[in-house]
């Protein structure tokens, strides 16, 4: 029994201290993040964490966290420290360098050793590179005229980011891309007549400022006298087109009255055709009816003619009917007659032969 809580006991120590270790192991320990790397120095020498984690040990090590998004540093100059071209002008210009930390434990160990912790707060990492950059700019225009930088602005911004390019190298970042997005003239206010870059480059912008006035003034009075010219030629054009217009309003009326002239004149002779054409359809229509009066007593009279002479044939038909039934008759009383005759003789002759027998008899 007693070995058994002995061995409990030895199992419940271990299992303690297993978890106190787990715990402080899990508290020591850090993992970095695609957004966040960290070089840990110290016990051990360096160690460059991008993908992972690693222990880190209190008084025994020391982290620089890197921050590896990209960064905007935004360079901009003006006024009297404006950039200085080829041809002695100035220009202000307003640049947005889009920095990152190299993603290689090269990169990272040269950005902990060289910037610290200025990755993690971009206005201290540009106070740290804005010489470079500024100087890059500066290089890039006074290789180039005014009007160069800003019908070239892509080789402009190629010279620059060759120009800072390999110096960033060395602080373990890369340049991404630059961003020109404010490029224009200095005003005249913030040349320095006593400089002698500034002194050719107010003469040069002097000269050309003068030619350009000219310039705008022989376009302004050339535009004056096209504008003059043009007015003319449309007064004449508009003269010409009311003209023409008053010409075709009165040729119009003309027409229009003679086609009215022509019109009532065909009214009028259709007019005329369609009466005598009412009054012959009239005539024609009287015409015809008398021809169909005539027609009719004509029907009429001779359908009584065929009338009367039926009735007359009917008539002869009727008496010679009359005479035949007549005659028939006259010849049936003296058939009847005969017979009658010829009945009466036999009669007599049988009483005759009758009386005679009896003559016999008695």
């Amino acid at each position: 029994m007693d070995q058994l809580m002995g061995l409990g006991y030895i199992v419940g120590t271990a299992l303690v201290g297993l978890i106190t270790i787990g715990l402080i192991f899990a508290r020591l320990y850090r993992r970095s993040s695609k957004e966040l790397a960290f070089v840990r120095t110290g016990l051990g020498g360096q160690k460059v964490v991008m993908d992972g984690g690693a222990v880190v040990l209190p008084i025994f090590h020391e982290c620089v966290n890197i921050n590896m998004n990209t960064l905007k540093l935004e360079v901009s100059r003006s006024g009297a420290d404006s950039l200085i071209t080829l041809d002695r002008l100035r220009v202000d210009a307003v640049a947005a360098f889009f920095v990152r930390v190299i993603p290689s434990v090269e990169g990272v160990a040269s950005a902990a050793q060289t910037l610290g912790q200025r990755t993690m707060h971009p206005d201290s990492l540009k106070e740290l590179v804005e010489d470079k950059f500024v100087d890059a700019l500066r290089a890039a225009a006074v290789s180039m005229g005014m009007h160069q930088l800003l019908d070239k602005r892509g080789d402009f911004i190629q010279a620059v980011q060759n120009a800072v390019s390999e110096d960033l190298l060395k602080n373990g970042l890369e340049l991404e891309s630059v961003s020109l997005t404010r490029l224009d003239q200095t005003p005249i206010k913030f040349f320095d007549s006593q400089n002698a870059f500034d002194a050719e480059g107010l003469t040069k912008l002097t000269q050309q400022t003068q030619q350009r006035a000219r310039e705008r003034n022989e376009i302004e009075q050339d535009t004056a006298v096209a504008i003059a010219k043009k007015n003319y030629e449309a007064t004449q054009l508009k003269l010409n087109i009311e003209k023409d217009q008053t010409f075709a309003t009165l040729q119009q009326q003309q027409e229009v009255a003679t086609r009215d002239v022509q019109q009532k004149a065909e009214i009028a002779s259709i007019t005329a055709q369609r009466e005598r054409e009412a009054q012959q359809a009239k005539i024609d229509a009287e015409r015809l009816v008398q021809e169909a009066e005539v027609e009719k007593s004509r029907a009429i009279r001779q359908r009584q003619i065929e009338a009367d002479r039926e009735v007359q044939v009917a008539k002869i038909e009727q008496e010679k009917q009359t005479t035949l039934v007549e005659q028939d008759k006259q010849i049936s009383i003296a058939e009847k007659s005969k017979a009658q005759s010829e009945a009466e003789t036999l009669a007599h002759q049988a009483r005759a032969l009758a009386a005679g027998a009896e003559e016999q008899i008695k």
